[in-house]
């Protein structure tokens, strides 16, 4: 994978805060990089995608504001190494990961699913997650000064399941399992976790829910959504807290979707 030129950023100042958004192509990664951009942020943005990330820092730049795209497959460890090599290289800390990337599946009955979106998911919603967690725990801990923030996008479906959901919802419920993880064992080295949990944000993902959505009774309902950029407030409102304060879990979701009382 060809690393971005050196050139196009100056690099780090002590002053200087930096976060890394992964899934930061489109969405909910797209709103909350903008958000930190608008914070003062210099944000790296990573996805799978090439062109969405260059158009963001490209628009980034024409601001007067500092983005950095760098290509990355989250589920794989060698991308996801040379993420943070250059990240480390460039900048050398990171103060904020928002832990974003994620996929989900088909809402079919279990044995109906194939074994390779079972895998698919895992992979990106928790092997991805816990290998950017981790590294950027490692450089958190060796960084001058000491600590950092990670942020997990988790869902609803952490709590609890659509119909038919079981590996988006077996992948969020292991993400509330790390995202506590990490805030036990970062104690240590002043790296405080969270996780926020996201209903129906529209998204070009999401928005096929405003024409029906298979509810547990078995009906088919359209849903109320919400303005990502309220996911993005949410985030710029952990990242803003000092390390000696955090959110560890906080839910933004749609005010009337039917999350309370589901079921």
């Amino acid at each position: 994978m060809n690393h971005p030129n050196p050139l196009s950023i100056p690099s780090s100042t002590p002053s200087e805060r930096i976060a890394l958004v992964t899934g930061a192509g489109s969405g909910i990664g797209r709103a909350v990089a903008l958000g930190l951009l608008a914070d003062g942020f210099t944000v790296v943005l990573a996805g799978r995608r090439t062109e969405p990330l260059q158009a963001l820092e490209q628009q980034a730049a024409a601001q007067g504001q500092a983005a950095l795209a760098v290509p990355t497959d989250v589920t794989d460890p060698a991308s996801v190494q040379a993420l943070f090599d250059t990240i480390e290289g460039r900048f050398g800390r990171l103060d904020l990961l928002f832990n974003n990337a994620g996929v989900n599946a088909p809402a079919v009955p279990m044995d109906e699913l194939p074994l390779d979106t079972w895998f698919s998911v895992i992979n990106t919603n928790v092997t991805g997650v816990f290998l950017c967690a981790r590294a950027a725990f490692g450089l958190m801990r060796r960084q001058a000064p000491q600590g950092g923030r990670i942020i997990n996008n988790g869902s609803i479906s952490a709590h609890t399941p659509r119909p038919f959901t079981a590996p988006y919802t077996a992948s969020k419920h292991a993400v509330s399992g790390l995202t506590k993880a990490l805030a036990l064992d970062g104690r240590a080295y002043r790296i405080v976790a969270s996780q926020i949990d996201i209903g129906n944000a529209l998204t070009d993902l999401s928005e096929r829910m405003t024409r029906g959505v298979l509810q547990a009774n078995g009906t088919t309902a359209p849903e109320p959504m919400m303005d990502a950029s309220h996911v993005a407030q949410a985030v710029r409102h952990i990242a803003a807290m000092p390390l000696e304060a955090n959110v560890l879990h906080m839910t933004v979701m749609a005010s009337a979707m039917p999350f309370v009382g589901r079921g």
